[in-house]
């Protein structure tokens, strides 16, 4: 049977350690037998003293949590990322010139990676893992090694790939660590994906090297790479036959902003990676949990416990694997909770398109029927209502609450703006009593609205409070006091409209003077971003803003899809026909998308474009290294309004 590890994601909020000590007996109990911590500047490094951030772990926390996990029966496996998501050595201006990015003159910039062929970087990297090599108790460290988007950018880099080649430059750099390590007494790990993209480094790889391979989706029989638009990539046979041990690595927590993951979903991925680990005779397979700082901790781990039942019950079936799960995890409570994160996949909080309105209220106008959010929002609510609940559950549904009637809320705010323009264009003195009405609706659907604020931020603390310092500030608490800035800006803007109702035509905070709306289609999913750009007097083109079509779907995790969302971005723009301006879509990163149905309306006159349904970028790339780069257009389109 493989090795079963699973993976703690401390590097994005640092929970208490009482509470992870509690929790590591759980886990020997249910079957695992390794502990990968992910840390970057959440320990300190006494070689480094400028790395570790504030709230940074001790040496002798760090240290006491090994020793509880080795009492527990589990072995530690610290994670030092040594490419990719380096951020956390670059931002130490003492550290800052090992940047792999650098300005024309060659000066480092404040954000990037490791550069390998820096004169400090062997240096440093021995520092790192000299320091963490103690609390390695599982014989290996995990280097990290993944998303090295920018390899091959300094000039030393450039240099060396020229003579040797992409995946040559790669190889020696992993060589270059796994000489350190081993004469730290240790083998090392790296994530796989840089090896989808590089297969030619895998003969070049020392043998002992072990590989992990990610994949975050349910597949059948191999996982894809979603930068290739989801091609399968099987590397198992080729690190084989190098003698690289393989390993299986699904995941159970959440993408960037969710705050709660698709449970079913992730249960899928994680009984699939099982199967081919089995298949595949791979070494381990590890359960890893990202960016869980907008979850209640308790959620992954349900999660985790989940998983157990794979190997403690041979269960593969999804629902039963959940069921399990929150039994092991919250007794009695657990069927409740099940049937409640069962129903909550279904009106999920996931993909950038839905996380727009985090940022800003007027991207949102015109998404959708107002059907739509209202019945998302009774299901979010009844869920949040629901009795016998574990306390964390209970919190994440009061909060997935509060977002669906944000939805609402905003949305509906956006189509009274357009209410209200249109009773103002009515010709005859009756317009503007009917637009004093309807504004008046507005301000009572926004002190409505304001009660609500005290619910999200009180389920956002409740989420953050159970298991880290609750002296400091979640993400969504933060995100719920911006809510609260944009809901006093929006009522500002509706007093000053009441007392001067031609005030209406103006920019609000939910909705543009003008809006430009388009049905972007994503049949092609891989890495695409839509940017909308205006030209200046001047002729030079500047983004206005751009959505990146990312799912974090299982239903986007294919090369085949039928996904419609609609772009809303406001315009400022005089509104003279004379002068209609000038406004391109451009698609960028990697993939195709659909664009049609473009117009530009304040509400009451709509300019729609001349051009009907038209696809915009360039085919996701089978081979080679792709070029990332989110500032170039890889296609373009000018939009020509009818008048």
């Amino acid at each position: 049977m493989p090795i079963r590890g699973f993976q703690w994601d401390l590097a994005r909020q640092v929970e208490r350690i009482g509470w992870l000590k509690a929790q590591l007996p759980r886990y020997a109990a249910w079957g695992y037998q390794e502990l990968y911590l992910h840390m970057e500047d959440a320990v300190e490094f006494p070689s480094l003293p400028g790395i570790a951030r504030r709230d940074a772990y001790t040496r002798r926390e760090f240290g006491v949590l090994v020793d509880c996990a080795g009492k527990a029966g589990l072995k530690v496996v610290p994670i030092v990322n040594l490419l990719g998501h380096t951020q956390y050595l670059i931002k130490d201006p003492g550290l800052r010139a090992l940047n792999e990015l650098v300005d024309a003159e060659g000066r480092p910039l404040e954000h990037g990676q490791l550069c390998p062929l820096h004169p400090r970087t062997a240096e440093v990297m021995e520092e790192l893992l000299r320091d963490i090599a103690p609390f390695c108790t599982a014989g290996k460290v995990h280097v990290g090694l993944d998303e090295s988007y920018h390899l091959g950018r300094h000039p030393l880099s450039r240099a060396e790939i020229a003579e040797v080649g992409m995946a040559a430059h790669f190889a020696r750099h992993v060589s270059r660590i796994h000489g350190i390590a081993a004469g730290l007494g240790l083998r090392i790990g790296m994530w796989a994906d840089m090896l989808a993209l590089l297969p030619e480094a895998i003969p070049q790889l020392p043998a002992d090297v072990i590989a992990y391979d990610w994949y975050y989706y349910p597949f059948r029989s191999k996982p894809r790479v979603e930068i290739r638009n989801f091609a399968e990539v099987d590397l198992a046979p080729a690190l084989c036959a190098r003698g690289i041990e393989y390993w299986g690595c699904p995941m159970s927590g959440a993408f960037r902003h969710e705050p709660l993951p698709i449970c079913r979903e992730r249960i899928a991925n994680i009984a699939d990676w099982w199967r081919r680990c089995l298949r595949t005779e791979a070494a381990g397979m590890l359960v890893t949990s990202w960016e869980p700082s907008r979850l209640a901790a308790e959620i992954p781990e349900v999660i985790d416990a989940a998983a157990a039942g794979l190997w403690l019950d041979g269960e593969t079936r999804v629902d039963r694997l959940l069921e399990g799960g929150c039994r092991r995890l919250f007794g009695g409570k657990g069927p409740r909770a099940a049937a409640a994160l069962r129903r909550a996949d279904e009106v999920p909080f996931s993909g950038y398109a839905r996380w727009r309105i985090n940022g800003r209220w007027d991207t949102v106008a015109g998404d959708g029927t107002p059907a739509r959010w209202n019945a998302e929002a009774r299901t979010c609510r009844a869920l949040a209502a629901r009795n016998g609940l574990p306390l964390a559950i209970r919190a994440s549904l009061r909060f997935r609450s509060y977002l669906a009637a944000r939805d609402e809320f905003v949305r509906s705010a956006g189509r009274g703006v357009w209410r209200v323009r249109a009773a103002l264009g009515r010709e005859g003195g009756e317009g503007v009593a009917v637009a004093g009405s309807l504004l008046s609706g507005l301000e009572l659907d926004a002190k409505r609205f304001a009660k609500l604020l005290a619910g999200g931020r009180s389920a956002a603390r409740a989420m953050w409070g159970r298991t880290r310092n609750p002296k400091t500030v979640g993400p969504n608490e933060r995100m719920v006091a911006e809510d609260a800035k944009r809901l006093g800006a929006w009522g500002a803007w509706l007093r000053k409209c009441t007392r001067k109702p031609d005030l209406a035509w103006n920019a609000s905070p939910v909705v543009g003077e003008w809006q430009l709306l388009a049905t972007i289609k994503n049949f092609a999913p891989a890495l695409q971003k839509v940017v909308i750009e205006q030209q200046s007097p001047d002729g030079t083109w500047a983004d206005v803003d751009g959505l990146f079509m990312i799912e974090f779907r299982a239903r986007a995790a294919k090369p085949h899809a039928n996904i419609n969302h609609q772009l809303s971005i406001p315009i400022s723009w005089s509104g003279l026909p004379a002068s209609l301006p000038a406004i391109r879509i451009a698609a960028r990163g990697f993939g195709q998308v659909a664009v049609s149905n473009i117009r530009l309306t304040n509400g009451v006159t709509t300019h729609k474009s001349r051009q009907s349904k038209m696809i915009l970028g360039q085919k996701a790339p089978r081979t080679g290294f792709p070029v990332f780069d989110f500032q170039a257009n890889r296609g373009e389109l000018p939009i020509e309004f009818s008048l």
